[in-house]
């Protein structure tokens, strides 16, 4: 198998892999400063962390405070997360929430609930707009991370992120419709101490290949 054939077959986690409301990034400090002090987590199976959870979904869904809080905002997600799990339904989690709360709020909230830990990070360090972070989780599998990353490389804005989310909804390949709003897929810059530089310029020379491709090798070999 080539690499090209490898880095096509990489199963990328796309999902959430840690239990639903455990504050996984909210409590680690590395992410979250001296606030992972105040993570809470949810148990759908707990009476009593149910019931918090309702309470933080319907206080959540009526404040505009937070709007600029990103932790508050993925304390929220978790809470929606997990009032699904443990009542089975969006609509019963809006009915146990009370107020204004409606499905549409849940279900988009608990999406992002549902993004994978390296995606959620840059939520949570104010990268990834949490309102982006919404749209891109209404698509699944590597669109998710296309978007993700598009979002942290090529700058994109939430509008645009819409826009793009709709469209592969619609059945365009993410890629696609990436590369159709400007975006060069894979382009990253990258600093590196100058005795690796040197060493990969050389390598590239010596194989004749392109740097990148000596990287995405070396790569491939460290993630494998």
């Amino acid at each position: 198998m080539t690499n090209d054939e490898r880095r096509r077959t990489t199963e990328v986690p796309a999902d959430r892999r840690e239990p639903v409301g455990e504050p996984v990034v909210r409590g680690d400090p590395a992410v979250t400063g001296d606030r992972a002090r105040e993570a809470v987590g949810f148990d759908p199976t707990d009476p009593d962390s149910l019931a918090e959870a309702a309470r933080t979904v319907r206080s959540f869904a009526e404040s505009t405070a937070g709007d600029d809080d990103h932790v508050f905002m993925l304390r929220g997600a978790a809470a929606c997360a997990a009032l699904v799990r443990g009542v089975g339904s969006y609509k019963r989690a809006a009915e146990r929430a009370g107020g204004d709360v409606s499905v549409s709020f849940i279900r988009k909230w608990a999406r992002v609930h549902d993004l994978p830990q390296s995606v959620r990070r840059h939520v949570a360090r104010g990268r990834i707009a949490p309102t982006a972070a919404k749209h891109i989780a209404r698509v699944s599998g590597d669109a998710r991370l296309h978007l993700a990353w598009a979002t942290l490389d090529a700058g994109l804005t939430v509008r645009e992120v819409r826009r793009l989310a709709s469209e592969v909804n619609d059945g365009k390949p993410a890629v696609d419709a990436l590369a159709d709003h400007g975006v060069d897929i894979g382009t990253l810059d990258v600093t590196l101490p100058a005795d690796v530089y040197l060493e990969l310029r050389r390598r590239a020379s010596l194989e004749d290949a392109p740097p990148g491709d000596v990287v995405a090798d070396a790569l491939d070999d460290y993630l494998d």
